[in-house]
């Protein structure tokens, strides 16, 4: 007998059309209200910069932003590749930019969902585009205009390529989003650590090979930025701002300035060896994308700024919580990153509360790196699955029924896959380990208003 009282998902399509209609609804007056508006600042600074630098005269580097003292923080292959941007107005280039954001997003879900997104058809991809679009990472790296959505697909796409035998082209996506930002290089730290040696021989050749195609193009640029801007800290922004969630971040806000150099590197380096030891063995069981989300993690945490943008590279790790049933707690982890609750703290981080808050995105990276479950070895899947076999219970006439029913997975499900990762499918269990720098900078500029829709700074 049903409950005449239990509400559930809508079961015909005028119904689900009226739930997406209300929650797009939802969604738009809470980006609205509540998350803080970029106005395009970074892709203001990679506009004006390639603008200046092409087709006026000037020198890269030189150009500012008008009433800011902020500018290109990013390799010069970057420019060359940001370089079209010269040909078209802002507009366009906001334009352009968006269609790159939304094929990037569509190939970074392909790959952490491995293609079942395309079971739950519209419905399913509408929850999913609401979901998105509440997590704050992805909202600042569109309305910022950043990069990191196609670096993470590039990423990606070797991630696949590992995970799949398809080994004669992986490499070539990380060595492009290394050239173009040096926060992926650790990347190819997780090749070498795999002993992949073809793949990070290739991704470190197209690194260096995009490098020196840059120098011999722009050999001013490559010399400022190799030997002075690289290492100028006042290009990147202000160490404590609190939207810089690393670990340098946390122990800036804590020294209310900057953090003692060896204090960070000590730190650095109890985050590499836990990633280090994590990661082997997420490859030892043929894991990759536990092995790729690990890095991701870690790549926020030990760069010195990573701004709250920089957090995508969580998504990955979402799809592994996933992929191994830990719904309940992929939800509550992204639903933190929706919230924008490290902004509270914006004028004081001051406190057991400031420490707590201020840094909430750090902790939810930090406790992923150390608790993302992986899969089994084969060998152990083997074992349980023979104890399984021994112990389990005589078939009943019900269970034919029972197994048709658990493979037709729930709008709900669909959702949630489209937002953060993998759908737990057959065979996916929850096992796990035992436990359920990025200098090229990022600006900000000072203000008293976090509200701001014009006086935010990144690049």
């Amino acid at each position: 007998m049903t409950d005449p009282y239990r509400v559930g998902p809508p079961r015909t399509d005028r119904g689900r059309l009226l739930l997406v209609l209300a929650l797009g609804v939802a969604v738009t007056v809470f980006t609205a209200t509540v998350p803080l508006l970029r106005d395009w600042f970074d892709l203001r600074v990679y506009h004006g910069s390639v603008d200046h630098w092409l087709n006026r005269g000037g020198r890269l580097y030189d150009y500012r932003v008008p009433g800011t003292e902020y500018g290109f923080t990013y390799p010069p292959f970057a420019a060359l590749v940001m370089s079209p941007m010269a040909l078209v107005g802002l507009r366009s280039a906001v334009a352009l930019t968006l269609l790159l954001d939304l094929a990037a997003l569509a190939v970074a879900l392909h790959v952490l969902t491995d293609g079942a997104w395309r079971r739950y058809g519209w419905y399913g991809g509408a929850l999913g585009a609401c979901l998105l679009a509440l997590y704050e990472p992805l909202r600042d790296t569109v309305s910022f205009g950043q990069v990191n959505l196609l670096l993470l697909a590039l990423v990606l796409v070797d991630a696949r390529l590992l995970a799949t035998g398809r080994t004669r082209w992986a490499g070539v996506g990380t060595g492009l989003a290394a050239a173009v930002k040096l926060t992926p290089v650790i990347f190819i730290g997780l090749l070498l650590l795999a002993r992949r040696w073809r793949a990070a021989a290739v991704a470190t050749g197209v690194t260096a090979g995009a490098t020196v195609l840059t120098a011999l193009v722009a050999p001013d640029a490559s010399r400022f930025y190799w030997t002075h801007a690289l290492w100028d800290t006042s290009r990147i922004g202000r160490l404590d701002y609190v939207s810089n969630q690393s670990v340098q971040g946390v122990l800036a806000r804590l020294a209310q300035g900057e953090p003692s150099r060896a204090l960070w590197g000590a730190g650095v380096l109890v985050v590499l060896c836990v990633w280090g030891w994590r990661a082997r063995r997420a490859v030892a069981a043929g894991d990759w994308p536990a092995a790729f989300a690990l890095t991701g993690l870690t790549a926020c945490l030990v760069s010195p700024v990573t701004w709250v943008h920089h957090l995508v590279w969580l998504l990955p790790s979402f799809a592994v919580l996933l992929r191994a049933g830990h719904t309940r707690v992929a939800g509550a982890l992204y639903a933190v990153l929706c919230t924008s609750v490290v902004w509270l703290w914006f004028d004081d981080a001051s406190g057991i509360d400031g420490f707590l808050g201020a840094n909430a995105y750090t902790w939810v990276t930090l406790g992923l790196l150390l608790w993302l479950p992986r899969r089994q070895t084969g060998a152990a899947r083997r074992s349980l699955s023979r104890s399984a076999s021994a112990t389990a219970a005589p078939p009943t006439a019900a269970a034919p029924a029972i197994a048709a029913v658990s493979r037709q997975p729930g709008p709900g499900a669909g959702a949630v896959a489209a937002a953060t990762g993998v759908v737990p499918g057959p065979g996916a269990g929850a096992a796990g380990d035992g436990g359920t720098s990025d200098p090229t900078g990022e600006t900000r500029p000072a203000t008293a208003n976090p509200q701001s829709s014009s006086a935010r700074a990144s690049s």
